[in-house]
């Protein structure tokens, strides 16, 4: 059991790990050429013995060449050549360097493969001529060759000019040797007939209508004679060209709206460099509404749309039939433009089911034009469900005559007519309402509560005496009176009940017998509750109090 864990447990797998780890790195070393060592991303050759003599491959199944990014060589003096499939596999490619070796030749289409070079260096090779057609497709930051030893011919006339476009103070100090084997700075080569071409596009009108068609003409001269081509890009619509030596033309035709902007260019190239001239065509056609959707809510509403058409077409919204006029919290917004397209949308701030309904987009210019609708629902009416609300309001709005916006400012200030917006009268009139019921209920709520009191207090078997807690009187006792007792307020004017007097000269104070009380001009007699107070008027004496009992002043 014990070895069995030995040889399967955790020892085991990083055994295993170790193992392939050993065999990865064999077949790397195993798939690298001789002289040379490898990574995942670099492959370096500086070993002069045994050396190599072919630009250095990857074996098969090994270390992807694709992902090599720098390829390094160095002390090859037997590596002369770089063939036309040598490069090509190391797409990634992005830094090269030959240095100190025997290279002499590059074919043409040597690096045609690899667009992502950047930084060539050929520093002290054995290069006596090279042709800028290897280079001229990428867009190298750095290219050296110092330390060659070129001839003086037009061939390499390309490098003097490309030093002196660059106009660096890095310039190299690169020579050429002439026919009696001297050596002659580059700066200073001058060779006859030997030059950069010239092109001239003519071009009568670039400006054409949808559909129509279009004919280009070009000339180009220089000596060596250059060669012309026509450089079209990506051009949607039917094309065809003819050259005649220095002469040539471009017949375009039923024109393609997706092509209004674009560039089209004729092209002169010899040996020592190129020229071109460029013309950009435009193309005038009728707008399209090409995408029109449902409102969406972010910052703001927004119904979304997307308009091309050239000239510029003008935009106008319509409101369930009428024209929308707009506002600061209704208009129309552009938020990108590509060239003839205009993606954009028409702004809503915090609308209400007031704003429910159906929209329509008419955007038109000079050659014709194109609508749209969509419905929009925002909200549902107050009281009903949302879900349940599917038919707008048939909100009428007044139209004021406004004239169709420009795309470029589309918010409508035309006229100067102050216009209300409908979200903010509608939410100042459901607050109004609000309010008034609120108060309403308030108030009604208060009358509530005091009928009941006053209800409460007039059907009680207990008397007034029971509510002297809400302020309608104090019972108090005078010494000697008995049972007729006073029924009185501290403060009189405040109590319904003015007096109660004994024997007093008030009014009908003879009527009544003792035991009664005066309510305004009139005595009504009060009859005790013997159950309620448990005693008879003797044992009401002033001595009779229970001790630590209140007297009644």
């Amino acid at each position: 059991m014990s070895s069995w864990i030995r040889w399967h447990g955790p020892a085991m797998t990083r055994l295993w790990g170790f193992c392939w780890l050993v065999v990865g790195f064999w077949r790397a070393a195993f798939a690298c050429p001789t002289s040379c060592k490898c990574s995942a991303s670099r492959i370096w050759c500086s070993d002069p013995s045994p050396g190599i003599v072919a630009f250095p491959r990857l074996e098969p199944n090994s270390v992807d060449p694709e992902n090599i990014t720098e390829i390094f060589i160095a002390n090859q003096k037997r590596l002369e050549i770089i063939n036309e499939d040598d490069v090509e596999a190391y797409v990634g490619l992005r830094n090269l360097t030959i240095v100190d070796s025997g290279l002499k030749f590059v074919a043409h289409k040597a690096f045609l493969k690899n667009s992502n070079l950047q930084h060539i260096n050929f520093t002290r090779n054995k290069l006596t001529s090279l042709s800028r057609k290897h280079f001229r497709h990428l867009d190298l930051s750095e290219l050296i060759l110092v330390g060659n030893p070129f001839t003086c011919s037009c061939d390499i006339m390309w490098i003097k000019t490309l030093q002196e476009a660059k106009s660096s103070p890095d310039t190299q100090d690169l020579y050429c040797l002439n026919e009696s084997s001297k050596n002659i700075p580059l700066a200073n080569l001058q060779i006859p007939n030997c030059g950069l071409p010239s092109a001239n596009l003519a071009a009568p009108n670039l400006t054409v209508e949808e559909g129509k068609s279009i004919t280009l003409s070009c000339s180009v001269a220089g000596d060596p004679v250059p060669n012309m081509y026509w450089d079209v890009g990506n051009l949607v619509s039917k094309h065809m060209n003819e050259t005649s030596h220095t002469q040539g033309s471009l017949r375009i035709t039923n024109i393609s709206s997706d092509d209004s902007g674009k560039q089209i260019s004729c092209v002169a190239e010899n040996l020592v460099g190129e020229d071109q001239d460029s013309v950009n065509l435009t193309v005038h056609f009728a707008p399209t509404i090409t995408f029109l959707e449902s409102p969406t809510s972010d910052h703001h509403w927004c119904i979304p749309f997307t308009v091309k058409g050239n000239p510029k077409p003008a935009l106008q919204w319509f409101y369930n039939g009428a024209i929308l006029n707009e506002s600061k919290y209704i208009c129309t917004k552009i938020h990108v433009t590509n060239h003839t397209e205009y993606h954009g949308c028409l702004q809503l701030d915090n609308p209400t089911h007031m704003n429910n309904g159906d929209y329509t987009l008419i955007a038109k210019n000079e050659y014709g034009k194109d609508e749209k609708q969509i419905s929009a629902h925002f909200m549902g009416w107050p009281g009903i469900d949302d879900g349940a609300n599917p038919n707008y309001p048939d909100v009428i709005y007044e139209d004021y005559g406004t004239a169709a916006n420009d795309i470029g400012d589309t918010t409508n200030r035309s006229n100067e007519i102050p216009s209300t917006d409908v979200t903010d009268k509608t939410g100042r009139e459901h607050l109004s309402v609000y309010a008034v019921v609120v108060i309403a209920s308030v108030v009604g709520f208060c009358l509530l509560v005091m009928l009941f009191l006053l209800k409460l207090a007039r059907h009680s078997k207990f008397g007034m005496k029971d509510f002297s807690w809400f302020g309608f009187g104090k019972v108090k006792s005078r010494q000697g009176v008995g049972p007729a007792s006073v029924i009185s307020n501290d403060d009189d004017s405040a109590s319904p009940l003015h007096h109660i007097s004994n024997g007093s000269n008030t009014p009908s104070s003879s009527e009544g017998g003792p035991d009664a009380v005066i309510i305004g001009m009139t005595k009504i007699p009060v009859i005790e509750n013997p159950q309620y107070f448990g005693i008879t008027n003797s044992q009401l004496k002033p001595d009779t109090w229970p001790r630590g009992s209140p007297k009644i002043a």
